[in-house]
């Protein structure tokens, strides 16, 4: 063989092995092998495993995900616990109200991966409220939960009642037919399960959708102080819609108002309604199972929220949970691509189906208000569903179930516990 053609030969290998190096290289930036911890609160790892076990074969290189379910109690705790020490998880799950105190702990989703443009078209809108920051994605929501009207059919139906209130205002003019007293003006029967605090499952929900449809801004707009106690010009006069806000729902426990259903003394609120001893809850999707096992045979519906009257908009409320990526973790890209699967339009859409949640997509609520009866209205109002800027979630809930108390035990009117409210909350926004 002539000196030339071995020359070529040569050449030809050295190329080949060039381009195998490259297509290499740029495999290696498509998916690198990952080890990922996976923390969750409410789901059960059957969930997932049948997710992980589809991506491990389209993932293009070894990727193990071990998911490991939480309890609520002391999740939060045990989460801070375990990134001080650095061992925490890849992926875990916060609250759509956790990002303005855990930040810090996030690696923000790459841009060559999510664009912010398409995360407002894939997601309603209270996800890009709720999980970005200057334009940073934290969080990829699997659902949206919002807060319901649950009501008993069989007392809406005795009392004449032929469709749940569609405003606060028919809802107080139901109380008349579903509330029962007994001759000394004792509750034996509540229209409502609102006024209180401490017997009222996500009191400070209520209050705060309360505060929001009323017109209540929050918090300041560079989000640096609380302005729940601030008051808005309204045709030459100031109004106070948080102080309004909170003595609306606490006349529902004053028995001196014609709206008086509900008081300290009765049971919780979900199992008031399990037992019959309320009329009206107000609760979100996952509440459905719960009444269903505390009650197989009551006959309840689902309905809308209620609104103001004549308002141009309907506002709801949301609550619910959206996985994120540690900062400390060693593969980002991996985790990020791995929740990406997990809220693409078919998976989630399964994924919806086995838990019973509402989707958090925008192109799957047609089909869930068609396919789910249960979850129609939940699915629905997901499009209104709004939350706020709270810097500490926990501390905020009970500054405001101490401040629902203050007022139904009478030790403050409803102008001092939104101002004591309201300054315990610029302490922690101003430590």
């Amino acid at each position: 063989m002539e000196k030339k053609q071995i020359l070529i030969i040569v050449c030809a290998a050295i190329a080949i092995i060039i381009v195998v190096i490259i297509f290499g290289l740029i495999g290696s930036k498509k998916c690198k092998p990952a080890n990922l911890e996976m923390w969750g609160v409410y789901d059960e790892s059957e969930i997932y495993n049948e997710f992980i076990n589809e991506y491990k074969k389209t993932a293009g290189c070894q990727v193990i995900i071990t998911y490991k379910k939480k309890s609520f109690e002391t999740y939060e705790k045990e989460l801070v616990d375990a990134f001080a020490v650095d061992q925490g998880p890849d992926i875990w799950l916060m609250h759509n109200t956790w990002l303005p105190d855990h930040k810090e702990k996030i690696k923000e989703i790459p841009e060559d991966l999510l664009l912010l443009a398409d995360f407002e078209k894939i997601f309603v809108e209270v996800a890009e409220h709720d999980l970005v920051d200057s334009n940073k994605i934290y969080g990829l929501p699997l659902y949206v939960d919002t807060l319901a009207l649950f009501y008993n059919k069989n007392y809406f139906n005795s009392a004449g009642i032929s469709s749940p209130p569609e405003t606060w205002e028919e809802l107080i003019d139901d109380l008349d037919k579903l509330t029962i007293k007994n001759q000394w003006g004792g509750i034996e029967r509540a229209g409502a399960a609102i006024g209180t605090a401490e017997n009222i499952n996500r009191a400070t929900d209520i209050l705060s959708l309360l505060m929001l449809q009323n017109g209540t801004q929050m918090v300041s707009e560079n989000k640096k102080t609380s302005t729940i106690d601030e008051g808005v010009s309204l045709k030459n006069e100031t109004y106070y819609p948080g102080k309004d806000a909170m003595r609306f729902y606490t006349d529902f426990s004053n028995p001196s108002k014609r709206n008086y259903t509900w008081n300290r003394q009765m049971p919780y609120s979900v199992d008031a309604f399990a037992d019959g001893k309320s009329a009206m809850m107000f609760g979100y999707a996952y509440h459905i199972q719960t009444i269903n096992e505390k009650a197989p045979y009551l006959n309840y519906g689902i309905a809308p929220m209620p609104q103001i009257k004549d308002r141009e908009f309907d506002i709801n409320y949301a609550n619910y949970w959206a996985y994120t990526v540690s900062k400390k973790t060693k593969a980002p890209e991996e985790a990020w691509k791995f929740l990406l699967y997990l809220t693409q339009k078919e998976i989630n859409k399964r994924y919806t189906q086995l838990t019973g949640r509402p989707t958090s997509r925008r192109d799957l609520i047609d089909w869930q208000k068609g396919d789910n009866l249960n979850l129609a209205v939940f699915a629905g109002q997901s499009l209104t569903a709004r939350s706020w800027y709270q810097i500490d979630p926990s501390a905020i809930e009970k500054i405001f179930s101490d401040a629902i108390e203050s007022v139904v035990l009478g030790s403050a009117n409803t102008e001092k516990a939104i101002e004591t409210a309201n300054d315990q909350i610029n302490l922690l926004m101003n430590p």
